[in-house]
């Protein structure tokens, strides 16, 4: 008998309202389950770092201007080095975000996002995509989850979560040792330990074959510019599927 199909597309959090090339990634993959069936999974990249993931571009609903909102952060290390999962969400950033929100979302948007109360900025990030109904019938599976890291396979690049300064940060393998990158050529070498599985998630390089290790999806849906990056030679077995066009694909997504 052969495989049911496993419709899978990956994203890190992507804003607190997600952007809109996510919720076509989302529609893809569920037109794609209508028309062949089988299951949709999100990869959830919620070790990812980068602060600027997580802007979120939002229209002004009266003069039409794009502003761009961000979570607020307690400090640089946490702000540049720990994972998405070990953000911290700031309440009186939360607060005073949700007094401007009524200028650019509707009334229903504004109240979910007050009633968030996950302590890091992916749990918050999921909890909103969740509360918009937009992953309804998905499974979702989190690279920052030490039980899916443990099944993984091994990758020779990686990063591996350790504390420096009292924050989760994640320091990459880098000449033999670990660092954190701090630009260009500059490199700050910290102390980790990469004995445990649980505590390591792949580079940009190695992460499709490491998901796919767990996963095992027969179809992935790719954004524009990830399908031109992704190596189909490590995993020879998935139909590579392009997202949908969408308009205006770097801008939240706040209902149609």
């Amino acid at each position: 008998m052969s495989k049911a199909p496993v419709i899978a597309f990956g994203q890190q959090p992507c804003g607190f309202f997600p952007k809109r090339f996510l919720v076509s990634k989302i529609w893809t993959a569920k037109r794609l389950q209508q028309e062949i069936g089988g299951e949709v999974v999100f990869f959830y990249h919620d070790c990812d770092h980068d602060p600027r993931e997580t802007q979120t571009k939002l229209t002004h609903l009266k003069t039409g201007d794009l502003h761009c909102l961000n979570f607020a952060f307690e400090n640089k290390i946490q702000k540049k080095y720990s994972p998405l999962f070990a953000k911290r969400v700031d309440r009186n950033w939360q607060a005073n975000t949700a007094r401007q929100l009524p200028q650019f979302v509707s009334e229903e948007l504004t109240e979910l996002f007050d009633s968030i109360r996950e302590e890091n900025v992916a749990d918050f990030c999921l909890a909103m995509y969740r509360g918009m109904g937009l992953l309804e019938g998905i499974r979702v599976e989190r690279s920052g989850a030490p039980e899916f890291r443990r099944k993984a396979i091994a990758v020779d690049d990686y990063f591996v979560d350790t504390e420096v300064e009292g924050e989760v940060v994640r320091a990459r393998l880098h000449n033999g040792g670990f660092a954190l990158h701090q630009g260009g050529s500059s490199y700050l070498p910290v102390e980790a330990d990469p004995s445990d599985k649980g505590r390591i998630t792949p580079s940009r390089d190695t992460r499709l074959r490491w998901m796919q290790s767990v996963l095992g999806c027969t179809h992935y849906v790719a954004g524009a510019g990830e399908i031109k990056y992704l190596n189909k030679d490590d995993a020879p077995e998935i139909e590579f599927v392009e997202r949908d066009p969408i308009e205006r694909s770097d801008e939240a997504y706040v209902g149609e």
